[in-house]
């Protein structure tokens, strides 16, 4: 077992080392090391299936099926053009407004998705007003990862913890995030005006043109609006209510998507598939197998007891522990292998004596979501909106991100501690 312990910890740390590189896409890495883990015997191949949370994949899918269809109804493109005209123009309204567009959107989609339809209709408001995008992109990816930590399908980490903690229900996760997200938007969006305030001016004439714009235009199918967002309502309330309907998330997400496929038409169906981000899908089943191979050597439980020795299973230093640790480590690199390593480690956690886990894993939650802030890498929304931004001649660099990333994930830990704190250890 110890030979197998160390091929697998070997297999890990390359993975993770190649996914922080980028110098081979992360979805063919993680899939060629699950491979290898089953081809080596460390896991079996009953044991990676077993381990593959089909809940999350599932979620995932449903999701991306539904949000790719009423994307082609032009409605995100209508309230983001229609609500720029409410607001007359106005850059520090426009922002704030595309922020907050963007935080629900995050909270009850997934934040990659929000992004990839809101990021295209703020770069062509941007060109009309004349003023550089740089200030709105910013604040849709930071805002993209708080509004995602509200829910427990916002962001993937969410949907993994909510997955392998059956306990914690859909409205567990408003009722304990949504408050200190609430709180830490506000002061986000505060911060960001203040830094960007000189960026925020626009021409009069651009405003004029903007408002010229007939919103409704970009309706393209009035029928399949209709179905697509009653659909679209129909299933977020199943997730407000799937435990009393006694189904997981993943069936009433696909059973949504299917059942609009199905009054929609087949005639959807390949542009349905098509937008799903299969590498994403791979690269989770992938990551799932290679930490199932450090599950099934000991290597999480051997961790875990670590950590409770590190701080003597205290609830207070081990809870900061976790959320501080969850945020660096997140800034670094991309916060769902992280949060597929530690989920595992939390449950032995409370099988070696912590007896109260919740604040633990709202502590894993908020530092996981918003330490992705911190660095370009932190998290996919990031990585999605540099290279749509890049692409069109508005490069988000390295540094560039730090300079404002790195205030944005400490002013949100500086207020997940204190929260934490005040409701679950005082």
């Amino acid at each position: 077992m110890e030979s197998e312990a160390q091929i697998a910890i070997i297999v890990f740390i390359i993975a993770y080392v190649l996914i922080i590189t980028e110098k081979i896409h992360r979805t063919i890495v993680a899939m060629a090391g699950a491979c290898l883990l089953i081809v080596l015997g460390v896991v079996s191949q009953s044991a990676a299936i077993r381990h593959i949370d089909f809940n999350t994949i599932g979620l995932l899918t449903g999701m991306m099926l539904i949000v790719s269809i009423t994307a082609e109804t032009g409605l995100f493109k209508y309230i983001s053009i229609r609500t720029a005209q409410l607001v007359h123009g106005n850059p520090i309204a426009l922002l704030v407004v595309f922020s907050l567009i963007t935080a629900v959107g995050s909270a009850f989609l997934d934040n990659v998705t929000t992004v990839l339809l809101v990021v295209p209709v703020t770069l062509s408001i941007a060109k009309q007003l004349g003023i550089s995008p740089m200030p709105f992109l910013m604040s849709e990816i930071f805002m993209a990862n708080i509004g995602g930590t509200a829910t427990m399908i916002g962001d993937p980490p969410n949907i993994m913890i909510g997955s392998a903690v059956p306990e914690l229900s859909f409205m567990d996760f408003i009722t304990n995030l949504a408050p200190v997200i609430l709180i830490i938007t506000l002061v986000t969006l505060l911060f960001l005006v203040a830094y960007y305030r000189h960026e925020l001016h626009g021409d009069r004439e651009a405003r004029v043109r903007l408002n010229d714009l007939h919103a409704a235009d970009a309706i393209k199918d009035d029928v399949l609006l209709i179905k697509a967002v009653g659909v679209l309502l129909l299933t977020i309330m199943g997730f407000f209510l799937h435990q009393r309907l006694g189904v997981e998330t993943a069936t009433i997400a696909l059973s949504g998507a299917f059942f609009l496929l199905l009054i929609c038409g087949e005639r959807h169906l390949e542009r349905a598939l098509a937008g799903v981000e299969w590498t994403t899908i791979f690269f989770f089943v992938g990551l799932f197998v290679l930490v199932a191979g450090l599950v099934e050597t000991g290597v999480i439980s051997s961790l875990a007891q670590h950590a409770i020795q590190l701080t003597n299973g205290a609830m207070v230093p081990t809870t900061f522990l976790i959320l501080w640790m969850s945020a660096f480590t997140s800034s670094f690199i991309d916060n769902i292998p992280f949060v597929a390593t530690m989920i595992p480690l939390i449950k032995d956690m409370g099988e070696l004596g912590i007896t109260q886990l919740e604040p633990l894993w709202w502590s894993l939650s908020l530092g996981a979501c918003l330490g992705g802030n911190g660095l370009l890498i932190g998290a996919s929304a990031n990585l999605v909106v540099a290279g749509i931004s890049g692409r069109t001649g508005h490069p988000i660099t390295f540094i560039r991100f730090m300079k404002v990333g790195i205030p944005v994930m400490l002013l949100s830990m500086v207020i997940s501690t204190l929260y934490i704190y005040f409701r679950y250890l005082v």
